[in-house]
Order: C-alpha cells, then structure tokens, then sequence
C-alpha cells in the first residue's frame, strides 16, 4: 500500500504564538497556565489596528499611530490591506475605489502599493503588523519569539494562504499553522470535546461580515459552507451614526465639517464611544466637543436598533444561504459562536438568535476569540495541550491524472486538515468499463513531474458513450494526517477506495525543493499543460468527425463541404504535436466552423429517426386498438 508522511513531531520545545491577523484589528495571545491570554501593547492596549504607514523619514509607523495619520497623510497610509492579499487587480477592481492609497501601474498580477515614492506588497505590508505583534509579545513574554499560528478566513484560496505565510516569514515568524477563523473560535469555545455536531459561527467584524457553518465528526472540523459580505460590519453602523450627528451639527452650528478630516475623525470616535455604551445600558450620549464648541445628542437604545435593524437583516441573508449551500434547516445548527465586537449590540444577537433557534456563544470576547482560538492549536503544537484537536496543514498539494497526464489538484498545498475535496470525472472511451485512478501529489502541472502515491482501479462501471459517465472521487484527510481517496460510479454506486497512511517519506529539505522547482519552472508547466489539454481537445473533435463520416448525415453535405471539412482536419494533424496551444485551438476552432453543417445534419437525422420511431410505435398501439 502507498503511503505518505506528515511530521507532527517537534524536537524541541518553544513558545508559539497565535495571531488573529485581521481586516480592522489585529490581535495576539498565547497559552497560560490558566488557559489562552491576549498579549497587550506597552500601553495596555489589547487590539493593534491594522494600519500601516510610511513617515515622512522612510520607517513605518503601525496601529493607533498609524491610524491618527490616515488624516493628515492618507495617501501614505494603508488599512484593510488584508482584503488585498494574494490577489491582482481585477480581483480587487471594486475594493480600490474604496481606498486613498495609489495601486502602482504592473499590478495586474501581483498588486503593489505606492507609499510615496516606494512600492510594497500586501505581503510585506502586512508583515509590518506581524513585526508590530511579535514585538508586543516578546516584551510582554521576555523572549523572543520566532513561530506562529496565523487564523485566516475558512474561504481564502491558496494564494491567499500563501501570502498570508510570505507575511510571517518576512516579519521573521515561521508559520507552523493557517487555521481557520471560524475553527479557531470553535476551539476557544472547546467545542471540538463534542465528538458529532454541526457549528455556526457568526463573524460581524469592523469591515466584514463571514458566516460558516462546520460539521463536527468524531473531532473533526469540516467546513460546510461559507458566505458573507466583504463591504458590511462595523462601519457601516459607525456611518450611519456619524452621518446623522453631521446633519445634527450642520444644522446648529450652521457649518458642515464633513469635508473636514480632522472634525470627522473626532466626531467618529464619539459616536463609536456612544454605539459601544449602548450594547451595556439603555441609553447615552453623543458628546462632542470641538474646537471650543460642544454637540451632544441623547441617543436611546430603541431608536439605535431602528437606526440599523437594515443593517442587522442585511447579515441574515448569506446566514440562510450558508445554510442552505449546507442542506441545512435551523433547528439542525447544535452551536452557533459569535465572533466581532459589533456581535455585542444586543439587536445582533436576538437577531442571529431567533434565525438559528439557539442561544449563541457569548461568553468570551467576541474581538478576541478567533486569537485565543489561534493561541489553544499554538499550545497543540508545542506540546502544551494533549487532549484536544491536532489540525496540520498539507505541505504539497494532492490530485489526481486526468486525460493528457495532466494534474488535477483536489487539496492545495498549505490547506488545514483535516481537509477533505470532492469533484466529479467522467470517461474518455465509449462503453469503457474499469477506471484508474492514479493519486499524486506536488505542485507541477503534469504527472510526470510529480510523486505517485497510489493507484487503484474502480471495475464495473456502468458501460456508455464517452463523457456521460460520472465518477465521484472524494479525497479526505483526517486528523491524523491519513489520506483516504474513494471513487464512486454515480450511476451504478460501485465504489472503490485506498488508505494512504501518513508517510510522507519526504524530508522538508526534498518539500522546499519541490516548491522552488514549480516556482522555477511555473512558465514552462502552464504552457505544456495548455497544449495537452488542446490536444486531448482535438483528439474529442476528431474522433467525433470520424464517426460522421461514416453516416448519411456526411453524405448530405456538397462536395465542397466534405473538402473544407477534410482540409480543417489535415491542418489540425498539422499542429497537433506544436507546443503552442493557441496554435492548436485555432485549428480546433476551424475544424468546428468547417463542421458546423455536418453538426446540423446529424441532429436532424437523429430527430427524424426520432420521429420515425414515435409514429411506428402509434401505429402498433392503433392496430392493437382495433383487435380488441
């Protein structure tokens, strides 16, 4: 039996952190002997905003100094960067609008951000938070601090989860785990003690707004669905409340200091202080002084809730569709965990409460506990905690052969386990009977350049024309590191499946080497790729026309025709072993306009045979009316 490994082990003991590196706020904590604690700043402060800025003098400036400087140098400054990280620029078109920060001009692939006359990509912004972080824990441990648990949001894609990890290893922290946001507060909370159930967790954040919905099964965190909005939290509530104490003030002061940045900022404050009180009594009051005058509103928690109940239903709807994604009704949901500080408005969570038909978790700081979270796998890791949860992380990327020798990956390198992936083959041969399946793992494009790990055949299939069957493979990782891949033949449900037990038998030196060698040859992979699969593409187009050529519907077509379709198919064979796949689709693309007609009349013969056979069958019906 095949087999490969993942290393658990740790030759010595160290202190790891973990860090809830977030769109507005950016936490640390780490294990205790009382449990997991937030590592505060030098000031006490428990949150470092995730804000980075470039002073005057070339050094940057992160958190709440940062902040203070969005109004006299925002073009200087960056926040919310983590929206952009481990994406281009189309990705992030309707993001860019949003920010005062210059996109320099080559971003289409990797964005790089202008601050001043220097460029910087999120990666190495972000690794400024990270720096920020790690020197708030080594002043706060007396010891320095070189390895962490990084949480990241349950839908962010592997470019995504790599630049997450270039971050840390610029800010000089090696990343052992990425886990999960919404895993990492499930943890915090100790809900993996439950051996089955199925978790909700609600993250109403500053900027964003995730719902996921994890199964739990015998210890196992496998995330259902996912859902959420990217522009409404926090914010838009504080806008809400900053908008009406503007119209307010414009109106007794008869001056509008909406245009002004340094008014705005202290009226946002006042009313974010207000907006918090109200989550603990039932009323309060805006007060704002300014520049020797003073506005104050009275502000009641009835009319609040009004204020934003919008806001509030606008989170429902991605919970119903998380739900539904999932085949779930409400009453099926066994926890639901709140995660965010703008989950502590009392409106929130009667709103998320009635939805689920569950109390919610509350009892934790909901700014803090996907950190804490972070901090319980950290202490896993280091040895500190024996009885919960082990989760790791695929080091290369797992999938499995497909026509041309190409790979088709299933689970992406740096993906938490446990992990699982399902996706849906079909055949290459008409009436085939038997399929293999062939499993790899590595990040190059084709087979050949990987490691095989497993084969096995999946017999009996249901025999049909090529490309109706449906062969389900499933590939599952569990919390062992145990690979166990399952093909399962839609059709007939004969199902087929392999254990790989977890060996690796690769040293991290053979992993790195690896991933250098796809980076190195990235290029070269896509093109050879691109023209397998043009030419498993024209190897499709030509055996269908061959099988025309020998019908009536080829002999309805002119003389000319059948030439323009026979010199389309010489000037296919022509490029079909070029290595440029352009080339290839362009004759492919001929061939099918060239065949276009020969299409139309196989499918009206196959309607007339149709016909034809409905109209015998009414005449055997009709004789067989008359006998009687």
């Amino acid at each position: 039996m095949s087999t490969f490994q993942i290393d658990f082990s740790s030759a010595r003991k160290r202190r790891i952190i973990g860090i809830d590196l977030g769109t507005t706020n950016s936490l640390a904590a780490f294990m205790d002997l009382t449990g997991p604690e937030i590592i505060p700043g030098a000031d006490g402060s428990r949150m470092a905003p995730s804000i980075v800025s470039l002073a005057s003098d070339g050094s940057f400036v992160v958190g709440e100094a940062a902040r203070r400087l969005l109004i006299d140098a925002p073009e200087r400054t960056v926040y919310s960067v983590k929206r952009l990280m481990g994406r281009g620029r189309e990705d992030v078109a309707e993001e860019l609008k949003l920010f005062p920060f210059r996109i320099a001009e080559g971003s289409e692939q990797v964005i790089r951000l202008a601050l001043g006359d220097r460029l910087f990509t999120p990666p190495e912004i972000s690794a400024q938070i990270l720096k920020e972080l790690k020197r708030r824990a080594e002043q706060h441990l007396g010891e320095e601090i070189t390895q962490a648990v990084i949480t990241v949001p349950a839908y962010f894609n592997d470019a995504q989860r790599q630049a997450t990890r270039d971050a840390g290893r610029i800010a000089g922290l090696e990343v052992l785990r990425l886990v999960n946001e919404p895993t990492a507060a499930s943890l915090a909370y100790g809900l993996d003690k439950r051996r089955e159930g199925i978790v909700a967790v609600y993250d109403l954040g500053g900027g964003t707004f995730d719902i996921s919905i994890l199964r739990l099964h015998e210890g196992i965190f496998e995330v259902l669905s996912t859902n959420g909005d990217t522009h409404l939290g926090g914010d838009d509530i504080d806008n809400r409340l900053l908008a009406i104490a503007l119209e307010d003030i414009a109106s007794e002061w008869g001056e509008d200091l909406s245009y002004n940045g340094e008014a705005v900022q202290t009226i946002r404050q006042a009313v974010i202080r207000a907006k918090e009180e109200l989550s603990f009594q039932p009323a309060t009051v805006i007060d704002v002084e300014y520049r020797g005058r003073r506005y104050q509103r009275e502000l009641k928690r009835e009319l609040f809730e009004n204020l934003i109940r919008d806001i509030v239903d606008r989170t429902l709807g991605p919970c119903r569709q998380a739900m539904r994604d999932a085949g779930l009704e409400p009453e099926q949901i066994d926890e639901v965990v709140l995660v965010g500080g703008s989950t502590r408005i009392p409106l929130v969570r009667r709103a998320v409460e009635a939805l689920f038909q569950s109390k919610p978790h509350s009892e934790l700081n909901p700014d803090e506990v996907v950190a804490l979270g972070a901090a319980v796998q950290a202490a896993i890791l280091a040895g500190d905690v024996q009885d919960k949860l082990l989760l790791d992380v695929t080091p290369l990327s797992l999938g499995i052969e497909t026509m041309g020798g190409v790979v088709s990956r299933l689970i992406h390198r740096n993906s938490t386990i446990p992990a699982s992936a399902t996706e849906v083959f079909t055949t290459s041969v008409d009436g085939q009977r038997n399929v293999l399946i062939h499993v790899v793992q590595g990040e190059r494009e084709l087979v050949k350049d990987c490691r095989s790990l497993a084969r096995f055949d999946l017999k009996d299939i249901e025999p049909m024309p090529a490309g109706m069957a449906r062969i389900e493979v499933r590939f599952l990782i569990d919390a062992n590191g145990i690979l166990n891949v399952t093909a399962r033949d839609l059709r007939s449900g004969k199902e087929q499946s392999i254990e790989v037990k977890p060996s690796y038998g690769l040293t991290e030196e053979q992993v790195e080497a690896m991933i250098r060698e796809s980076y190195e040859k990235a290029e070269e992979d896509l093109n050879e790729r691109q023209a397998r699969e043009a030419r498993v593409e024209a190897d499709n187009i030509l055996a269908a026309v061959e099988k025309a050529r020998v019908s009536d519907a080829w002999l309805d077509l002119t003389e000319e025709e059948r030439a323009a379709v026979d010199a389309a198919i010489n000037e296919l064979q022509v490029v079909y072993h070029s290595s440029d796949h352009r080339l290839i689709r362009d004759r492919i693309e001929k061939l099918d306009a060239a065949t276009r007609r020969l299409a139309e009349n196989l499918m009206n013969t196959a309607v007339r045979q149709a016909l034809k056979g409905a109209r015998i069958e009414q005449e055997k019906t009709g004789n067989d009316v008359e006998r009687f």
